[in-house]
């Protein structure tokens, strides 16, 4: 039978479920839908409600198309919802993580993530919000203030609300944590340097960032993808990019101004507009929301100076070129790997094809992978870690677990510790790989570690292997029996690549 447990909001009460050791509730909103004249606006407060509200299924996720890496197809814009899982046991003053997915910034959904295990392990309320995607989060326009920000204005959206209502929960609005993962790790860069997150979390976590600095070169993404420009992007050039798409896609009549033009964008069916989300994935900077690029802000230290945590996983890029590479039927060939070496690096492509000897590896498309993994993950991360570790306390990890379980499958193609391959770990997925009894030591060990250092600002956990600060050139590896210092410099080869394109 079950049970049920009430909450009474600002808003309205919401009825959730008691399960097995926590309290869940689900779909909960936190700004009004975004939809109609509302679209490309900053979210606005949620009209209360009279009656017990239901809040045991999902929201809707944002508005996205099925990809190879993520089976959900949505087409409702009404999708700023938010999950709350709390342990079962009484308490108050809980630490809160607020939880980013991932999905390249045009896919994804919180109802995948589970975060039972995380929250009962560490005693921490945590928070999973769906935001705004693609087309409907980075489009720009002229006329349209503060483009390009607002998957961010959203996810600010969320952290005010949890400043709210958090304690109705067992809270601690005074101790929030913002994490994420790939696209949702860019996110908590962003919310760093914007003055408008500001006091909204006290301490942050970033898993497999991409590219939240410099530019990507040529295939190194993706075999095939040209050289990917920073993650950010100018106001003004992306007001010039939505009115071209625009234009292009015939949403708007040519020479229409600037408001006649957005209120035909208000009316085109979302469908149409997710034919373009692809183009729509960088953040927009120059407006109030992200003043500054936080490729310029980081490195120079004008950020929110708080604790902070990231890492890679062991073979991050494994996940790219075996999904949209080989099984595709594209994968890389003894023939191919010149090419793609003077295409992504020039004159340094002989010296890089000297250090990465295709006689090294087992196929040419792991030979890839690795100087992928090397140059386009590890380089940027490490770089990242030690500018932070130049203003604040900064603690860097990497997910080492080689036979990992996929959440993507592989069929045939090694995956190791690939892109994503940590979220088994810290959550449950519906229908998802199970994991062997060192993998479930290991699970556990690790989200030990990630409540702590949200408890306290410190990974450290008493009868846990030491985690000194990266300050100190430590990396703690995380795999199976084994979890202690690594040297992460060297087996990525980044003294080579800082000297490399």
């Amino acid at each position: 039978m079950t049970q049920h447990v009430t909450v009474q909001l600002s808003s309205g009460a919401i009825r959730g479920r008691r399960l097995d050791g926590h309290l869940s509730f689900r779909g909960i909103p936190y700004a009004a839908a975004p939809v109609g004249e509302r679209r490309w606006r900053p979210p606005a407060p949620v009209t209360p409600w009279s009656e017990v509200r239901d809040a045991t299924a999902p929201g809707n996720p944002a508005p996205q198309l099925a990809q190879s890496f993520a089976d959900v197809t949505a087409v409702d814009e009404d999708c700023l919802t938010l999950d709350v899982t709390v342990p079962e046991a009484p308490g108050t003053g809980r630490p809160v993580m607020v939880w980013l997915h991932g999905g390249g910034g045009t896919n994804g959904t919180a109802a995948t993530y589970d975060p039972q295990r995380l929250a009962v392990t560490g005693d921490v309320v945590v928070v999973a919000p769906n935001f705004r995607l693609g087309v409907l989060a980075c489009f720009g326009h002229p006329g349209l203030a503060d483009g390009g920000t607002f998957g961010l204005q959203d996810q600010q959206a969320v952290l005010r609300w949890v400043q709210r209502e958090i304690a109705r929960f067992g809270g601690d609005p005074e101790n929030v944590t913002l994490f994420g993962e790939s696209y949702g790790a860019l996110m908590v860069a962003g919310h760093l340097v914007s003055p408008a997150s500001a006091g909204l979390f006290h301490r942050a976590i970033l898993q497999s960032a991409f590219a939240v600095t410099g530019s990507t070169p040529a295939h190194t993404f993706i075999p095939g993808v040209p050289a990917l420009p920073p993650s950010w992007i100018p106001a003004a050039e992306l007001d010039q990019l939505g009115a071209a798409t625009a234009v292009e896609h015939g949403w708007v009549t040519p020479g229409s101004d600037p408001d006649s033009a957005l209120a035909q964008l208000r009316r085109v069916p979302v469908t149409d507009l997710l034919q373009a989300s692809d183009a729509f994935i960088r953040p927009a900077f120059g407006g109030p929301t992200l003043p500054e690029s936080p490729e310029e802000a980081l490195p120079a230290g004008r950020f929110h100076r708080i604790p902070l945590m990231l890492g890679t996983t062991r073979d991050e890029a494994r996940f790219f070129v075996g999904l949209f590479a080989d099984l595709a039927g594209n994968p890389v060939t003894a023939e191919s790997y010149p090419r793609l070496l003077t295409e992504a690096f020039g004159a340094a492509a002989e010296e890089i094809a000297t250090r990465y000897a295709l006689d090294r590896f087992p196929t040419p498309s792991l030979a890839w992978a690795q100087i992928c993994t090397d140059r386009a993950w590890a380089r940027p991360a490490w770089e990242l870690g030690q500018a932070f570790a130049a203003y604040t306390d900064t603690w860097f990890y990497e997910f080492a677990d080689r036979d990992a379980p996929p959440i993507v499958p592989l069929p045939g193609f090694p995956a190791g510790a690939q892109h994503s391959s940590e979220l088994v770990y810290q959550f449950d997925f519906p229908g998802g790989p199970p994991l062997s009894a060192a993998q479930r030591a290991l699970a556990d060990r690790m989200n030990r570690y990630w409540t702590a250092f949200a408890t306290s600002g410190d990974p450290a956990c008493a009868d846990l292997p030491a985690w000194p600060g990266v300050g100190a050139g430590h990396v703690q590896s995380l795999a199976p029996g084994r979890i202690g210092g690594t040297d992460y410099v060297a087996e990525h080869g980044l003294d080579f690549w800082a000297h490399m394109p």
